[in-house]
């Protein structure tokens, strides 16, 4: 995966200032992460177990390598996030 160079200004044109953008990518990173582990945890928890024996955490299973390949393919939250922020498809105002 190459990293991409983000001009700061760029960043701060979507918020007062730069550390308010930087704030704001943050927490939609975390909800974006909280989201993706409910999804992963969900799909994971409907495999059927096909094992009984205590080594059963050893056996490989395949339905289960596939989603944890495909979770991986996904843009990480970080990146996901500070995109959102460029493209203007966050809203966020302050407390009153």
């Amino acid at each position: 995966m190459e990293i991409k160079p983000i001009d700061l200004r760029e960043i701060d044109e979507q918020a007062a200032n730069i550390y308010e953008a930087i704030i704001v990518a943050s927490k939609k990173a975390r909800q974006l992460n909280t989201e993706n582990k409910i999804e992963f945890s969900a799909l994971v928890g409907s495999i059927p177990v096909t094992g009984t024996d205590d080594d059963a955490d050893d056996i490989e299973n395949p339905a289960q390598i596939k989603i944890s390949m495909d979770f991986e393919k996904r843009p990480k939250p970080q990146i996901q996030a500070v995109n959102d922020l460029l493209e203007g498809n966050i809203e966020f105002s302050y407390k009153q």
